[in-house]
């Protein structure tokens, strides 16, 4: 591709008519940190679900919470809720998950990959490698990643997730918080983000981290961006806002985008587990 070739962004996946309006394909990475509200939308309509470690713990403790008036217990031993809340793979150093989860779901099939023995690697970036190298992946033309948990808890975990977008950038990789979602924005291409103005926003952010941008200019922010300048001990684009429904980006610098997801307009579906 070249440099001049758009990319076009959009966070359809949280919409909750259907599987996503743009058709967009994305396998799930669930890490150890509390899930989203929007967790079962996400869940429900990934062709790969995967735990990293104690992300497994949180799928087995906190799905049953979204469903409040049913019994947990219950909930888990229901036939349809385990077939629809089985992780496909349990993958990374195994340190975090409980062992009681861990003979749970091995139970009920899930494929479990002991890792141990790479401590060169985050449990996100197990599973992504995963990812890329599964056959679904192979047969399509690249799924895009959702990591949920990625942000948020202790800061040398996210920032290895940041980390993370930079060592794999030709891979659509999306982490999210129930407060915002982070992606990288590679400096070969033009960006297009389509905003989900019910569900996102207005507050976002242009960062780059470990190569400074001498170029960056912008549309449809409040403050946009003039061929400017961007470095960490100089300006950075923290707390600027969305104005129009389409943002275009163009760097000579590999840039992070962060924009807030809104409490409101955002809500777990009505699902009957």
């Amino acid at each position: 591709m070249s440099a001049m070739d758009v990319m076009i962004h959009s966070s359809s996946f949280l919409l909750p008519c259907d599987e996503t309006s743009t058709g967009t394909r994305y396998a799930l990475v669930v890490l150890n940190q509390s899930l989203p509200r929007f967790t079962p939308l996400l869940w429900e309509h990934a062709k790969l679900r995967l735990c990293a470690d104690g992300g497994a713990n949180r799928i087995y403790d906190e799905l049953p919470l979204f469903f409040p008036n049913e019994d947990a217990l219950a909930i888990r031993n229901r036939s349809n809720f385990l077939k629809l809340y089985k992780p496909d793979v349990i993958k990374g150093d195994m340190d975090s998950i409980r062992r009681d989860v861990l003979d749970f779901y091995i139970n009920l099939g899930t494929k479990v990959i002991d890792e141990s023995h790479d401590q060169d690697t985050t449990d996100l970036d197990k599973c992504i490698l995963y990812i890329r190298h599964s056959t679904l992946n192979q047969e399509t033309s690249g799924l895009q990643i959702l990591a949920t948990g990625a942000l948020g808890g202790r800061f040398d975990h996210e920032a290895g997730n940041l980390n993370v977008l930079y060592r794999y950038p030709d891979t659509r990789i999306v982490l999210l918080s129930d407060d915002c979602l982070i992606q990288l924005l590679p400096k070969t291409h033009r960006h297009e983000i389509h905003i989900q103005s019910s569900l996102e926003g207005p507050h976002c952010g242009l960062i780059p981290i470990g190569t400074p941008s001498a170029k960056t200019t912008t549309s449809g922010l409040q403050w946009d961006l003039s061929n400017t300048e961007m470095r960490f001990g100089g300006l950075i684009s923290t707390s600027n806002l969305v104005k129009e429904e389409k943002i275009t980006v163009e760097s000579d610098s590999d840039l992070l985008w962060t924009i807030s997801i809104k409490k409101t307009g955002l809500s777990i579906q009505d699902h009957t587990p």
